[in-house]
């Protein structure tokens, strides 16, 4: 229970008439919140002590003085200004604490930094539902499989799981997703030509969600990897070369399918060369120039895909994706793809990994006018699931700060598996 002190003379009780045994000017309270202390000697009489207790227990707001501004104004001006709460007490450091004098600092950041509220006015980083991008891996069955390397990721039956994901994460805020087929085998080909069915699993999928959900932001995936009996993103030739100028002839026919079911936004992740050129052009020539395209433009050979590939089954069945896939080592080529990608007409460009490229994502915000994309993939997702289950860290407030970091670096929208957990943990849900 918080109290007030106030010291009032007696003669404030002359204003309006009132006695100072009748609570000093105020009107009786009926919660008995507030006290008039008696002196108990003569000394004292002259002045007497008010109490006013903030009660837990009061059923209503603290009863006013009745007095107009003029009758308030009067009292302060004739000297009988009332007290407010004293001055909290300075706090005594530990006992051994050195006594030094201050050190003649102009500037003390850390004023910046004092309390919730002074924090929260000088964040510069912002992170909101609407930053994220949802990717939801689908297969044809009826129920929703669990992934193993991804706990907590499912591959969702198209008609009802991925409906119901979806909904889950509107729900919070989150209303852009990206697609992930999971293609039967017997579907699978060297040249991919399930990838531009207009009856595929993602096309359905696509004018399945459109239907129920129309303003829907959603992504697709570009690229023949989920399609390819060989498990490359592009046609492999018989010495293992993996093909460029036929491979983006499949690609266009691709993206124009699933420009054709509804898509918002294709997004090629394959790096093979002109593909977002050619990808434009055929976009236009089918009249579908509201359809953007988001290019996977530094899309780096890294080791953090293992669990994606384990998701859709999508592992080469030789080699690696080295030829075509960035060079973990390199900065500036990160440039020339930016270049190449806003000149044949790139509306986003995409980073990744994510965390381990925060340079990447700087670089390149600091270098093109568009819209940034980081994709925060399965690998850096296990590892911090992981390391939440074996208590080594907060997953929780590592999950946060690893987005943050993210749009810290420059990325305006994330593609996340956090994205629905995140959205609830910004939006104060309890898990």
């Amino acid at each position: 229970m918080a109290s007030i002190v106030v010291n009032l003379p007696c003669n404030v009780g002359a204003i309006k008439g009132l006695d100072c045994a009748n609570y000093v000017g105020l009107k009786p309270s009926v919660n008995h919140n507030f006290v008039c202390v008696r002196p108990q000697s003569k000394a004292c009489n002259r002045r007497r002590l008010l109490i006013v207790r903030a009660s837990e227990t009061c059923d209503g707001p603290m009863r006013k003085m009745g007095l107009s501004d003029e009758e308030c104004e009067a009292a302060v001006v004739a000297g009988n200004v009332p007290q407010a709460p004293p001055v909290p007490p300075k706090r005594a450091p530990p006992a051994g604490t050195p006594v030094v004098p201050a050190l003649p600092l102009h500037r003390r950041p850390r004023r910046n930094r004092k309390s919730p509220a002074v924090r929260a006015a000088f964040q510069e980083t912002i992170l909101t539902p609407a930053n994220f991008v949802y990717p939801l891996f689908i297969h044809e069955g009826e129920e929703d499989t669990p992934i193993g390397a991804m706990p907590g990721c499912y591959r969702l039956g198209w008609r009802h799981g991925l409906v119901e994901e979806v909904s889950k994460a509107r729900d919070v805020g989150v209303n852009s997703v990206v697609l992930f087929p999971k293609v039967p085998d017997a579907l699978k080909s060297p040249t991919g030509v399930e990838a531009y069915n207009d009856n595929g699993l993602v096309p359905r999928a696509i004018r399945l969600l459109k239907d129920k959900y129309p303003d829907l932001v959603i992504y697709t995936d570009v690229a023949l990897d989920p399609y390819s009996s060989d498990g490359h993103d592009g046609i492999v030739r018989e010495d293992g070369v993996i093909m460029n100028d036929e491979t983006v002839h499949q690609l266009c026919k691709q993206a124009v399918s699933q420009a054709r079911a509804g898509a918002d936004i294709v997004s090629p992740s394959d790096m093979m060369d002109g593909r977002v050129g050619a990808i434009r052009a055929a976009l236009d020539a089918e009249g579908f120039h509201h359809v953007s395209i988001m290019s996977y433009t530094a899309k780096y050979a890294s080791s953090f895909y293992g669990p994606f590939r384990e998701a859709l089954e999508s592992n080469p069945r030789f080699g690696d994706k080295k030829t075509y896939q960035m060079n973990p080592a390199n900065y500036r080529e990160a440039l020339v793809e930016a270049r190449e990608d806003e000149s044949e007409g790139a509306d986003i460009l995409l980073v990744k990994p994510g965390l381990p490229y925060l340079d990447i994502i700087r670089l390149l915000r600091d270098n093109s006018p568009l819209p940034i994309a980081a994709y925060q993939v399965s690998g850096e997702y296990s590892m911090i699931k992981a390391g939440g289950v074996l208590k080594m860290i907060e997953e929780e407030r590592v999950m946060m700060e690893s987005l943050m970091c993210l749009r810290r670096a420059g990325a305006d929208i994330i593609l996340t598996y956090f994205a629905l957990q995140a959205a609830r943990c910004l939006c104060g849900e309890k898990r």
